[in-house]
């Protein structure tokens, strides 16, 4: 029987720097301890739901990972490509083009 509850563990652990979360309760204390204004951020107010709901009402535990995944990485912009996409020059043409 699966485990329940707060205690269920994350099939892959969330690294952050030094510490890592193991369980849907350590995640949850590691928000917790945020401080207030990042706290309060949708992205963290999303992964508190995202814990709650999977903690408390079952499911699969990717679903707070991914939560708590994504208001980590929140401030994360990629950089575009600057090359973009290649031209088509020397490129060879189909023979029904020519």
């Amino acid at each position: 029987m699966t485990e329940r509850g707060w205690g269920r563990r994350f099939e892959d652990p969330i690294t952050i720097g030094d510490r890592i979360l193991v369980t849907l309760l350590d995640a949850g204390n590691y928000i917790a301890a945020l401080p207030k204004k990042e706290h309060a951020a949708p992205e963290w107010q999303a992964a508190i739901q995202a814990l709650i709901l999977v903690a408390e009402g079952g499911g699969p535990t990717m679903f707070a990972r991914i939560g708590v995944m994504r208001a980590l990485n929140c401030h994360y912009v990629p950089e575009p490509n600057p090359k973009g996409k290649e031209p088509h020059w020397g490129r060879r043409k189909l023979k029904r083009d020519q």
